[in-house]
């Protein structure tokens, strides 16, 4: 099991949030900011002529001489998508720093929380330029521990072409829902067109950028030889205290303009580093950015 049950309880308490996507026609466990036809009590407005008269407070109008139309909350499912970057780059370090392992726990935890919410979860998962695996539609917690079995199935492998597989994944017409990318972006060509076309899409996105301490900061000195862990492609280098000022300087400027490309397209961003637990990432950070609740 990727997390025990002490964890799973203190997730499935939490909710994800989706502030500007339209949620779905099924109703589900999640209250909806729309007005519908549930049982559940929300508001009154002045009648207008046309409203379904079993919705008129005759006991408010008993005693006011004004009608008022009850507003009953709907409750409906949103539709969850996370993508997770599953290339060579995302196998770096070993045991609980190991990136993947990590997306993947996180990756459980984000389906924990939506299956408990009665959310329609689906899963993609990509690798060579393309959507190499697919999981779902599911909704309720009966679904977990197949969504387990096939995160426990995964392995980390070819080359991270981001832009490539979200078009891809984008071109299948799917409802409009949130959608969490869990990637280390570590890729030529970028990204930023892959999450336009979500976008294009309707979907409300958010974007876990995944990396390794070492990744943050190098632990390298003197004359090396740097292997591509996708391509095998191979750099020499000479790493002294000049080159790794730079290099961390280069880092934050990455990080900065990545957040600041985010921002402006109203994507929610969470810069996790695998360092710290992952739990707290899920319990502390995504709720700082508003992706839970």
């Amino acid at each position: 099991m990727l997390f025990d049950e002490s964890t799973l309880r203190k997730i499935n308490q939490l909710t994800l949030v989706a502030s500007r996507v339209r949620a779905g026609a099924i109703k589900g466990e999640r209250r909806s900011a729309r007005r519908g036809s549930s049982v559940e009590f929300a508001d009154y407005r002045n009648y207008v002529p046309g409203d379904d008269l079993r919705r008129l407070d005759w006991n408010i109008y008993a005693r006011l001489d004004k009608p008022f139309t009850k507003l009953l909350e709907e409750e409906e499912d949103l539709a969850v998508y996370i993508v997770l970057d599953a290339s060579a780059s995302m196998n770096w370090r070993e045991q609980e720093l190991n990136k993947f392992d990590y997306a993947r726990k996180l990756a459980a935890g984000l389906g924990a929380i939506a299956l408990s919410s009665g959310d329609l979860l689906s899963m993609a998962v990509l690798q060579n330029g393309r959507v190499a695996a697919e999981f779902g539609a599911s909704r309720g917690s009966a679904a977990l521990p197949r969504f387990f079995q096939f995160l426990e199935s995964l392995a980390p492998q070819g080359k991270t072409d981001l832009n490539a597989a979200l078009r891809q994944y984008a071109i299948h017409p799917r409802r409009a829902g949130l959608l969490i990318l869990i990637s280390d972006l570590l890729v030529e060509d970028g990204f930023q067109l892959g999450l336009r076309s979500l976008l294009g899409r309707g979907n409300e996105v958010a974007l876990v950028h995944l990396l390794a301490p070492d990744e943050v900061e190098p632990n390298l000195a003197g004359d090396l030889q740097l292997l591509d862990i996708e391509t095998n492609a191979a750099q020499e280098v000479s790493i002294d205290g000049g080159l790794r000022n730079l290099y961390s300087a280069r880092f934050r400027e990455w990080i900065q303009s990545t957040q600041d490309d985010c921002r402006k397209q109203g994507i929610k961003y969470i810069h996790a580093v695998t360092d710290k637990s992952w739990d707290k990432v899920l319990l502390l950070e995504m709720r700082k950015a508003g992706l839970v609740k």
